[in-house]
């Protein structure tokens, strides 16, 4: 056996090493022009020397959002492809969302067709392969439309709350693409889709485009109907020059009944959604509880003549 003192000798040397090589390591990557902290901080100071003002009164979730949807900025809804416009109501606006949706779908296919051939074999997997490369090619699809539906939900959930806060803003003096602008930044936390598009108006309008064109792709990519509604609304009201503050009262209002009626369709069709549960996990369990013991007997009093010997005697 090796003797303690060695044991103790050699782990010194090793802590030794390692902290000195790791010192060492830390010192040239600090003087280097490849350390990440160097990089962060130049970059910092240059973004800082070439702000100005009026750019740094501008948040950095604004800039950060201009960065990642600048090259969907320029294209209307009308100008995308099918394939985009469904990715666009999932969220993802990226151009590499489009090719990694593509390349997802291929994969998925090929995958779920050479899986089953590889653990069933040539001839057992063939139907299995088949319906794994089904599956495969239709699981990106089913991906994106679910997340479309939870992003079509959370803008439609959170409408009512914005509209009030637009209508404070509107209220306090603020125009209309300030008030915006102010709601985008609150609304950060508690709705970030619906944040995210109303900062996504703000730009295409600083961009040049008309106000009623950047409401109209604002329904053109949500493909929520209560923002059709909303715009649709902001467009009679621009057009005719009536009040915006008590339009969008009103239709918040519309919007939060509606909402209230969502919750209780769903509360009202809880009971119908709990009965598959109810009858296939909750049922075959108390049943075997209850009726278990009672089976038994039975099976003991009536089988092989136990019921006639044992039950009479």
């Amino acid at each position: 056996m090796i003797a303690p003192n060695v044991i103790l000798a050699l782990l010194a040397v090793f802590a030794a090493v390692a902290v000195i090589a790791g010192s060492i390591t830390y010192l040239t990557l600090e003087r280097s022009a490849l350390s990440p902290i160097r990089r962060r901080l130049e970059v910092s100071a240059r973004s800082a020397l070439r702000a100005d003002s009026s750019l740094a009164a501008t948040s950095a979730a604004t800039i950060a959002l201009f960065k990642r949807v600048s090259t969907f900025i320029p294209k209307s809804p009308k100008q995308m492809s099918k394939l985009q416009r469904r990715l666009a109501f999932a969220g993802y606006t990226k151009p590499q969302h489009f090719v990694i949706y593509s390349i997802a779908e291929v994969a998925g296919a090929v995958l779920g067709f050479l899986i089953p051939m590889l653990i069933f074999g040539l001839r057992r997997g063939m139907l299995y392969a088949a319906l794994g490369g089904i599956a495969g090619y239709m699981l990106p699809g089913l991906i994106v439309d679910r997340a479309t539906t939870n992003r079509q939900k959370a803008i439609r959930n959170g409408l009512p709350d914005a509209l009030d806060l637009l209508i404070v803003c509107l209220e306090a003096g603020l125009a209309l693409d300030q008030a915006i602008l102010k709601c985008s930044e609150e609304l950060q936390i508690a709705h970030p889709q619906l944040a995210e598009e109303m900062r996504l108006i703000n730009i295409e309008t600083r961009a040049g485009k008309p106000r009623i064109e950047a409401f109209k792709n604002f329904a053109s990519r949500t493909g929520v109907d209560d923002v059709r509604s909303l715009v649709a609304m902001l467009v009679q009201t621009d057009r005719f020059g009536t009040s915006i503050a008590q339009a969008l009262r009103t239709h918040a209002e519309v919007s939060r009944t509606k909402r209230r009626q969502r919750a209780e369709e769903a509360a009202a069709k809880m009971g119908v959604k709990l009965v598959f549960p109810l009858v296939f996990c909750l049922f075959p369990a108390f049943y075997v509880v209850t009726l278990g013991p009672a089976v038994i007997k039975f099976s003991h009093a009536f089988g092989g003549g136990g019921f006639v010997s044992g039950g009479l005697q």
